[in-house]
């Protein structure tokens, strides 16, 4: 029976990736030393699976920003305005690099591609762009090269691992009219059949195809477009094993046509659909001669794994398959995970109780190995002690006096229906609202954060080693929240933010000042490009001891006349942003958060703070990926942000934030939110993401973003006048305001001080604009 992986971190055990990543972009390193960082990472990547025990170790898993902008690149899928930098002598990165953040050099200024969340994932990838006489090429020799070195490193074959032809055309955009992305199958396929070629001919014997895409519910042309095309694969190599890799999901009513397509073996995620598995075996496949790899480990979340329970879904594939059939994973990559618990050995605040119930990237790959020992080798001692020390610590977890607050829980169970509802309806809380504060036509505001400078970072990290003290950190975080109230009265910005540079992390701040969350030191996780998140723990029940932001906003407030927004992250996003305990629904744990934020809110109220913004941007990334599932999700997120908006009179103006998602699909949802004000991200998509909420006529108040804060470039005031000019077409102007699509944390100030002036002049030329017409 064979160990492997589908995927490994490539930020590096220490973020290694990241800071040369940045330094390359800041033209700190040359690009042979950012390759040379790329290469170390692959190498102790493979070395490390290969030690642990995985038998398949994959290669082509890294990336230095993306996979899927690595198939777009590799496919020749570079869209025309790019080309400039796509000449055949030129730096493959400065053309990559620019496709994902936007390039403004040269004479040259390009848009950056698209960004959304990869499935249900706080994940984002680069959204490929399709055009209807769209022409695919080999360009890149990146997955060759990778082959090469990894055999090289292993002295073993690897296994690469590709993004599957028709997951890659449904997880891009068509960008012109009457043309369906997959008509350009057949001009793809191609391609991907040069790669296999290349592939055999250097020696593979496994191909690691990902098509994600059979986790969700698919069209009959989708689905004919799949067995289209492995059949069409399979003929062309019928010795090549290629392993065919779906997750997140189950197969639902795709699992015939999956079953069906001629792979060597064919991947489950049991995780996320442990059910799947007696689903398949109640099929013909039984009497095939592909084999199942199955994903028990979780590939998402950071608890150890029920060994003997994994152990007994395993034998119940091996005595219906055979043992030669069966081959053990994580559910999914392990990129969602942190990289190796022993980083964590000098951390403190993760006690030896908690850390025992805890397994990151390179502890699951030791958990795949045990798994397979334990099958193989039932008779082992060492093995059958590690399963015994496996069992203990489930049994401590389960009746850890840590975990359970009976008044949390008896507080959640009284919730009723009532607890959900504001006051008065938004027309009635609308015009309490204008009249209280007084704003102008298109108010500009910004999302809440600043550039966290290396200042700010230093200050923070010194403070934290004890190198500075509570009142030396505390007065510079007063001069820099003065500094940036004063920068913003300055420039003319109507509805101010106080900067939140006391704030690590959108939601590991929030955690820090929660009961039932634990920290890691090290354990961070690519969300996108060279930004790392360090989700936190959340392992008993959440209970809020004191108010967690009212100092700082209260003292921003105290700086201006003008209204200070208060900033918290919503339940949902504290939710799907931190590492979940698994041991009781998600629903309750979300309510148990939802409950501390009410409280928050009516705290800030009471400071005197007038408007509020509970952040949601990873409401629509939680939503489950079948639709059958949707509205029991749905039902309780959105009940979750009515909780924390509650607590709010109906003068107070509470505002929510949504990014980088689409919403279509569930805009009744958003709409059911009843926030006063929504601010969305629209400028990397030239406002498409607005015309649901037009068809849709979303009542309240909307600021589609002007700025794209994911990249380095300035937008000038023509092009955000343009798309403000967009959003009167379809929306009232009463109901618009101006903004970034984003918090402005990872930027830099000289391009956000640009940035916003020029935003705040858009908006005055717009508001003068509309005032003529009228």
């Amino acid at each position: 029976m064979i160990a492997h992986n589908l995927g490994y971190p490539r930020i590096g055990s220490h973020r290694e990736l990241k800071r040369a990543s940045e330094q390359f972009w800041a033209q700190k390193i040359t690009r042979q030393q950012l390759e040379e960082t790329g290469r170390r990472i692959r190498q102790d990547n493979w070395l490390t699976q290969q030690q642990a025990g995985i038998t398949l170790v994959p290669c082509n898993d890294f990336s230095f920003y993306d996979q899927v902008l690595d198939m777009s690149l590799t496919v020749g899928a570079i869209p025309e305005r790019f080309r400039p930098l796509a000449g055949p002598d030129d730096d493959r990165l400065t053309l990559y690099f620019a496709m994902a953040r936007g390039y403004q050099q040269n004479g040259l200024d390009l848009k950056a591609m698209e960004m959304t969340k990869w499935f249900d994932t706080n994940y984002h990838y680069i959204v490929p762009e399709f055009t209807a006489n769209q022409a695919f090429e080999l360009v890149s020799d990146k997955i060759f090269t990778e082959f090469d070195e990894a055999r090289q490193t292993l002295g073993v074959t690897p296994k690469p691992v590709l993004i599957g032809p028709v997951s890659y055309l449904l997880l891009g955009k068509e960008k012109e009219a009457d043309f369906d992305r997959l008509d350009l199958l057949d001009r793809l396929l191609p391609v991907y059949e040069q790669v296999l070629t290349r592939l055999q001919a250097q020696g593979a014997d496994w191909v690691q195809l990902d098509e994600p895409c059979l986790s969700l519910d698919l069209t009959d042309q989708q689905r004919e477009a799949f067995a289209t095309t492995y059949n069409r694969i399979r003929r062309q190599f019928p010795q090549l094993n290629l392993l065919l890799a779906s997750y997140f999901e189950c197969y639902g009513a795709n699992l015939n046509l999956a079953v069906q397509l001629p792979v060597h073996a064919l991947h489950l995620d049991l995780v996320r659909c442990p059910s799947q598995l007696d689903d398949i075996l109640q099929t013909d496949f039984v009497s095939t001669k592909t084999c199942l790899s199955l994903g028990v480990v979780d590939g998402r979340n950071i608890w150890i794994n029920d060994l003997e329970r994994s152990r007994t879904t395993i034998q119940r594939a091996v005595v219906a398959l055979g043992q030669e059939r069966v081959l053990i994973a994580p559910s999914c990559s392990l990129l969602h995970v942190p990289c190796d618990l022993n980083s964590e050995m000098r951390n403190e605040g993760l006690t030896p109780e908690i850390k025992q119930w805890l397994a990151f990237a390179r502890q699951k790959l030791d958990e795949v190995a045990t798994l397979v020992r334990l099958v193989n080798e039932p008779e082992n001692e060492q093995v059958g002690n590690v399963l015994a020390k496996n069992q203990d610590a489930l049994n401590a977890r389960r009746s850890s006096a840590l975990i359970n607050r009976p008044a949390v829980r008896a507080r959640l169970n009284a919730l009723t229906e009532q607890d959900a509802q504001r006051g008065a309806a938004f027309a009635e809380r609308q015009a309490l609202q204008h009249e209280r504060l007084q704003l102008p036509l298109f108010p500009t505001t910004t999302i809440g954060s600043f550039p966290q400078t290396d200042a700010v970072r230093t200050n923070r990290s010194t403070y934290k080693k004890g190198e500075r003290t509570l009142d030396q950190y505390e007065k510079f975080i007063r001069v820099e929240t003065e500094q940036a109230i004063r920068w913003q009265e300055e420039i003319g910005l109507d509805v101010l933010v106080h900067g939140e540079f006391e704030r690590n992390d959108m939601v590991e701040y929030f955690g820090e000042l929660l009961d039932g969350f634990a920290f890691s030191d090290n354990g961070w996780v690519q969300s996108y490009g060279s930004r790392c998140v360090k989700p936190p723990i959340i392992y008993g029940d959440v209970h809020r001891p004191a108010p967690m932001t009212v100092r700082w906003s209260a003292y921003a407030q105290s700086l201006t006349d003008k209204p200070v927004k208060g900033m918290l992250t919503g339940p949902v996003t504290i939710l799907q942003w931190s590492f979940v305990r698994d041991d009781q629904p998600r629903r309750d744990t979300c309510l148990q958060i939802a409950l501390a934020i009410h409280d928050e809110v009516v705290d800030l109220e009471k400071a005197g703070i007038q408007l509020i913004q509970i952040d949601e941007p990873a409401l629509r990334e939680g939503l489950p990926l079948r639709r059958e599932n949707w509205d029991a999700y749905l039902n309780w997120a959105v009940m979750a942000f009515r909780v924390a908006a509650s607590g709010a009179q109906d003068h107070t103006q509470i505002h929510t934030h949504m990014c980088y998602a689409e919403f279509n699909d569930i805009i009744h949802s958003i709409a059911d939110l009843d926030a006063d004000v929504i601010t969305i991200e629209t400028s990397r998509s030239q406002m498409e993401l607005l015309d649901a909420f037009a068809r849709f006529a979303y009542p309240n108040e909307i600021g589609p973003g002007v700025y794209d804060i994911h990249s380095p470039r300035v937008p000038t005031v023509d092009e955000m006048v343009e798309l403000l000019q967009q959003a009167t077409t379809v929306l009232p102007a009463r109901n618009l305001w101006v903004n970034p699509d984003c918090g402005l944390k990872t930027r830099r100030w000289p391009e956000t001080s640009l940035a916003l002036k020029n935003m705040v002049q858009a908006a005055q030329t717009v508001r003068e604009l509309v005032t003529e017409s009228v």
